[in-house]
């Protein structure tokens, strides 16, 4: 389904990735504490020259740094842009929320997370989402919930902002926020309810009420979520075709409808490796017009494989790779409809194949397209997977599943850099 265009290596493990929503710019945070923003390869049809539309549409382009610097004294824990892309937010292990000009860098607001009661030490966050121009969610390690309001008049005091809400919806630390679609009778057309994953139960919270909602306990660790709307109602349900999709850490979706929280209503096996299945960290919805068509998920695993599940079928239809031995911690799709996959200390984005040789999942196996399946073809299909698993490979996957949770500081100090910008801080 993809191809890639173009690879880069990074100085440091990447922890965050977040996609500007009107311009082909990804922000990255590093295991160092550094934050780049990075301007990916140009879009075909835009006002580029001659060359660079070639690049674009050649897949020979490239990336280029915008800007770099030293934003954490810990690792740099999750990024996201502003709904109109002027700021940059970042947290970090330094227990630090600051809020960056999108094309300068420069600091322009700071906050501090407040510490975890039990302790009285920094209270790591672990997500951080942009709910509307004046309000950002920041879940903790601790299964705190922090709302902030960047209208109130001390934002910019660092010493004094505190949240203006605080709910704890988890036992355990928040893995993943969704938020819900507005309802039809909202004035401002943003969320006030979302939905987060923590340990293994899922949660729903209001921005008026609390914490609406906790599931029954699954049994199973829930990681990743994403909300997809426009499926075929059922005709005994009101949810108008409206699910929240949940990944699992043993390889496993599981299908949530909108408004019935208390279990789960449909499963989709999407990794069946001996000793468990692949965790399956991040999930986004392909936009329209990309892909097959109908409903397609891009569910990033802790294999380093991005495999794509059709809703309707609810099988898995093809693979990629992003890395052989890293998870994929971040992928999602930017303005032109490109993927950006991040994992281990690389980005990779990638553009759809046409009139190209693809892998596909056929009933469940992944075999080759017609074209493709003459015998004793010399392709290696190495990249596919097994089922099969050595001890050393359960062993590596068990690693990946704790990294997700002990992103930790990093000993080189990002050495390999690629050069900063001074004065960003």
């Amino acid at each position: 389904m993809f191809d890639t265009i173009c690879t880069l290596p990074l100085s440091s493990e990447l922890f965050a990735q977040a996609l500007h929503p009107t311009a082909p710019l990804v922000a990255v945070g590093l295991s160092s504490g550094h934050v780049e923003t990075l301007r990916l390869p140009p879009v075909e049809g835009d006002d580029e020259d001659e060359a660079e539309a070639e690049a674009a549409a050649t897949g020979r382009g490239h990336i280029e740094a915008a800007w770099r610097t030293r934003r954490h004294k810990g690792s740099c824990r999750s990024l996201g842009y502003s709904l109109d892309g002027s700021t940059l937010f970042s947290a970090g292990t330094d227990g630090i929320v600051k809020g960056a000009d999108s094309v300068t860098g420069k600091v322009v607001s700071k906050i501090a997370v407040p510490l975890d009661p039990s302790t009285d030490d920094i209270d790591e966050p672990s997500i951080l989402h942009i709910l509307s121009p004046q309000t950002f969610l920041l879940a903790t390690d601790s299964s705190a919930l922090h709302l902030y309001d960047t209208r109130e008049a001390n934002f910019s005091t660092f010493s004094t902002t505190r949240p203006s809400q605080t709910h704890h919806p988890h036992e355990d630390y928040i893995s993943s926020l969704t938020p819900l679609p507005a309802s039809e009778t909202s004035t401002s057309g943003y969320s006030k309810q979302w939905v987060t994953t923590g340990g293994t139960t899922l949660s729903v919270t209001d921005l008026r009420r609390g914490v609406l909602v906790r599931s029954e306990d699954q049994e199973e660790i829930l990681l990743s979520s994403c909300f997809v709307s426009g499926l075929p109602a059922r005709k005994t349900s009101s949810s108008k075709g409206e699910k929240l999709v949940v990944g699992g850490g043993d390889g496993v979706l599981t299908l949530w409808e909108r408004g019935v929280w208390d279990d789960q209503d449909e499963r989709i096996t999407v990794d069946r490796s001996a000793g468990g299945g692949e965790s399956l960290d991040v999930i986004r919805v392909l936009p329209p017009g990309v892909g097959p068509g109908g409903k397609v998920l891009a569910v990033g695993m802790g294999d380093g494989k991005v495999r794509f599940v059709k809703l309707g079928p609810n099988k898995v239809i093809s693979e990629i790779t992003h890395d052989d031995v890293e998870g994929v911690v971040s992928l999602d799709f930017d303005v032109a409809g490109r993927l950006i996959t991040a994992g281990g200390s690389t980005i990779k984005v990638w553009h759809e194949m046409v009139d190209e040789d693809q892998h596909a999942y056929v009933d469940g196996d992944l075999k080759r397209e017609a074209e493709d399946s003459d015998a004793g073809s010399d392709d290696d299909d190495s990249d596919m997977g097994s089922d099969d698993s050595s001890d050393e490979e359960d062993n590596g996957r068990k690693r990946r599943k704790k990294r997700k949770r002990a992103k930790g500081k990093d000993k080189s100090g990002g050495a390999k850099s690629m050069g900063s910008f001074a004065g960003l801080d």
